[in-house]
């Protein structure tokens, strides 16, 4: 009786009413996220790695922000740091691409000598072990007889021409992505702060005070990550570049380089420093040959046992078994960018499983507790 005098609004709310308004919420919450995804999906990398490069980058343009006093914070350091990533990636390839640009003359006279004369077979392939006599073989048969050098660089030409135009796209749409990518990156520089401040917000109200404590291992698995594979990989990249120029190895510095590259690849290094051995063997180099192999499986074994583990399971407190699993799973299932995303999933995994498992008798209800054991 009373009620029905109240106006709407200061009437109760019936509880299965409460509890219908939120599922409600929650799948609105889902349905939009869901929405989202899909809007996005052809976006969601360049978003993901443009998150990558913004922690790894994090602690840098705090400190930028702070040597500036906090000048030039809204437009000039955001810019400028992303302008940084974006020359870090772009002008190895303007280089690599004015090189092959330059050298172009030369491929397309080679072409055309062999269609006439030939190719003969170059005196170190015939020195390769194992591989020598049957690759001069074919080569013989091949590239050094006009003819089949001629048929054989034709099919050679039509397959690049459909590979161009294939590919084509491909690559426009990977440099759109890392355009994106780049403007992301900007954003997060510039409305980081509040950022992280909304996010520790909705980690509180959906998963409680154990949310921020995921996040932070996740951060600290990308962080771990980015040392242990980008500059331990760098790293073994410039030791076994001094390798190089002590045994004499022809180019040491771009061979280097591509050593430090690959080696952020679990695995890759041994692809260049193999074959640069394989090189010194097909000179006669035997000892310099042992010496660059004997050096880069010493330099990967320690990387890839020793401080990589350390580095990435250190900072986020995964087992080694996680770190590689991570790692390769990733990379795996993601490409390139699930070297990053592998230990993050796998820093949540392993947080969420000690919060499950560690969880102490007293804090659980006394009504679930067994009783002690009679002797």
């Amino acid at each position: 009786m009373t009620s029905e005098l109240l106006p709407a609004s200061a009437r109760p709310t019936p509880m299965p009413a409460l509890r219908g308004q939120r599922i409600g919420r929650a799948i609105l919450a889902a349905s939009v996220i869901v929405a989202g995804a899909w809007v996005l999906h052809a976006f969601l990398a360049a978003l993901v790695w443009a998150g990558i490069f913004a922690i790894a980058l994090w602690p840098l343009y705090r400190r930028l922000v702070g040597a500036a006093a906090g000048r030039g914070q809204e437009v000039a350091l955001p810019l400028a740091l992303t302008v940084l990533v974006g020359l870090v990636f772009v002008v190895p390839v303007v280089l690599a691409a004015f090189e092959l640009a330059r050298s172009a003359h030369l491929v397309v006279g080679l072409v055309n000598e062999a269609r006439h004369t030939g190719i003969a077979v170059p005196a170190w392939i015939s020195g390769l072990p194992l591989v020598g006599h049957p690759l001069s073989g074919w080569w013989r048969a091949n590239l050094s007889d006009p003819a089949s050098a001629s048929e054989l660089l034709g099919r050679i030409n039509a397959f690049l021409a459909a590979s161009a135009r294939q590919y084509g796209g491909e690559v426009i749409h990977r440099v759109v992505l890392f355009a994106f990518t780049l403007l992301t990156l900007f954003f997060l520089f510039r409305d980081g702060t509040a950022l992280n401040r909304q996010l520790l917000t909705v980690s509180h109200k959906a998963l409680g005070p154990r949310g921020e404590h995921i996040g932070h291992q996740m951060i600290a698995a990308v962080h771990g990550t980015i040392n242990g594979l980008v500059l331990v990989g760098l790293g073994e990249g410039v030791i076994l570049g001094v390798v190089y120029a002590f045994v004499g190895l022809p180019h040491p510095v771009p061979i280097a380089a591509l050593t430090g590259i690959l080696a952020v690849i679990p695995f890759g290094a041994p692809v260049v420093f193999g074959a640069a051995a394989l090189y010194l063997l097909a000179q006669a180099q035997i000892a310099a040959a042992v010496i660059v192999l004997v050096s880069g499986f010493l330099v990967t074994f320690i990387a890839d046992h020793f401080v990589r583990p350390v580095l990435i399971g250190g900072a986020a407190r995964l087992p080694f078994l996680l770190v590689l699993l991570g790692i390769l799973g990733g990379l795996e299932t993601l490409g390139l960018l699930g070297l990053f995303v592998g230990p993050a999933i796998m820093a949540a995994f392993v947080s969420l499983w000690r919060e499950w498992t560690e969880t102490r008798v007293e804090e659980e209800p006394a009504s679930r507790r067994l009783p002690p054991r009679r002797a």
